[in-house]
C-alpha cells in the first residue's frame, strides 16, 4: 500500500515539473539594460561604471521625482549619445541614440531589419507600434517603431529621418525599460 500511494504523489510531481519546464525559462525575466547594469542599480554606481568607461556625462537634469542624465563616448559603433533615466535615485531607462551620417537610407534599412530579427530571436516578435511617413511641410518626416515586453521590461527600436532638400537627418534609438 505505502508503495502504491508513492507513485501516486510522484506521477502529479513529475507532471508539474515536466509543465513547468516546458515554459521558456526567458517568459518570466526581464530584459536586462545594456552595459551590464541591473534595474535599480544606483547612480552612484552608474556613475562610477560610467567614469570608469571613460565616458563623459554632459548634463544632469532633475524632474519630479526622476534625474535624467544624457552621456557620451561609450563605445559602440555609432552610439551618438546614452540617455539614463534614474526614479528616485535607481536605474529605470536606459536610451542608446545612434547616428551613421555616412549611411545611406538602404544601410539604415538594413540595420533595422537586423536589430529587429536579433530581437525577436532574443524576446518574441516585436510589435509594431509606428509607422509614419508626414510630408505636409517641407521637411519629410518618417518614423517606425517596434517595442518588446517581457516581465516587467519594454524595449523599443525606433528609427527616425528628417530630411529637407539635401540635409538629412536619421538615427535609430534602442530603449530599454523597467515598467
Amino acid at each position: 500500500m505505502k508503495n502504491r500511494s508513492r507513485s501516486a504523489s510522484f506521477f502529479p510531481a513529475l507532471l508539474i515539473c515536466f509543465l513547468v519546464s516546458a515554459v521558456p525559462a526567458r517568459a518570466a525575466e526581464d530584459i536586462p539594460p545594456p552595459f551590464g547594469f541591473q534595474w535599480n542599480d544606483s547612480m552612484t554606481k552608474v556613475e562610477q561604471v560610467l567614469v570608469g568607461a571613460k565616458a563623459k556625462i554632459l548634463t544632469k537634469e532633475k524632474k519630479e521625482k526622476r534625474c535624467g542624465w544624457t552621456v557620451e563616448g561609450l563605445v559602440q559603433p555609432g552610439l551618438k549619445r546614452s540617455l539614463f533615466t534614474f526614479k528616485e535615485g535607481f536605474l529605470v531607462e536606459v536610451e542608446l541614440q545612434y547616428e551613421y551620417p555616412d549611411w545611406s537610407i538602404e544601410r539604415y534599412n538594413d540595420r533595422m531589419g537586423e536589430i529587429r530579427r536579433y530581437f525577436d530571436a532574443k524576446f518574441g516578435t516585436g510589435k509594431l507600434v509606428s509607422r509614419s511617413r508626414d510630408t505636409d511641410s517641407d521637411v519629410i518626416q518618417t518614423l517606425v517603431g517596434y517595442q518588446w515586453i517581457v516581465g516587467g521590461t519594454m524595449l523599443e527600436l525606433f528609427y527616425f529621418s528628417a530630411q529637407r532638400d539635401q540635409l538629412v537627418f536619421r538615427s535609430i534609438t534602442v530603449t530599454y525599460k523597467a515598467i
